[in-house]
């Protein structure tokens, strides 16, 4: 039996503006009444036809996916960013990480709608398994260039002897992100003086754990 292939999602500005309403939409709405949200209700608040919003993401959890990317990139925009990307031209690696990783830890902190997703996903993963694997398929540790492409760059030029980047991205959210959400996960937050000494202290234990070695 002949099974077509799935049909290619729109492409052109005019679909790209649409496409970006529709995942601005499903956000808020993802965050206001969970992933039980009905289709209609998120195209209703985009201004499109439901059709529209499958003819784009095909599935729930494939528009929660989306939402989920856009989020996880959200904390590495703006200074974060810029600072990542400077890190291999540093004269002075350890200040400039230490600066790198306190811009993006402040917004990790201060993103609320980042904070709400992760709070969905955990409460409501058991009723809806499609949300754990729209966040495992863009989970931290493959998801953010930004991050990989920084430590590859470090690593290419000597300043940092990597191995295994998939494990060194996974090791770097754990020591500056992780403690976060985790916090963030029993309702608290890490303090500010907290905060302060596990980002310069992870920064410590990476950059030592990565140093080159000699000879």
């Amino acid at each position: 039996m002949h099974v077509e292939s799935p049909k290619p999602p729109p492409s052109g500005p005019r679909a790209e503006r649409k496409r970006q309403a529709i995942v601005r939409a499903a956000r808020e709405q993802f965050v206001r009444a969970g992933f039980g949200v009905g289709m209609d209700a998120i195209a209703a608040a985009a201004g499109v036809s439901k059709v529209t919003v499958y003819n784009h993401f095909g599935s729930k959890e494939a528009l929660f996916s989306a939402v989920i990317a856009g989020a996880l990139d959200e904390p590495l925009a703006g200074e974060s960013s810029a600072a990542l990307a400077g890190l291999a031209d540093a004269e002075d690696l350890r200040a400039a990480f230490v600066d790198a990783a306190r811009a993006w830890v402040h917004a990790v902190r201060t993103d609320e709608d980042v904070a709400a997703l992760h709070t969905l996903v955990a409460a409501e993963g058991h009723r809806f398994p499609e949300i754990a694997r729209a966040w495992r398929h863009h989970g931290p540790e493959g998801h953010h260039p930004l991050v990989a492409n920084a430590l590859r760059t470090l690593a290419d030029r000597g300043r940092l002897e990597i191995p295994d980047l998939e494990a060194a991205i996974v090791q770097l959210y754990s020591l500056l992100v992780f403690p976060h959400m985790v916090f963030r996960s029993y309702g608290a937050q890490v303090d500010d003086d907290l905060t302060e000494r596990l980002l310069t202290g992870g920064v410590d234990m990476f950059l030592g754990h990565y140093a080159p070695r000699a000879g």
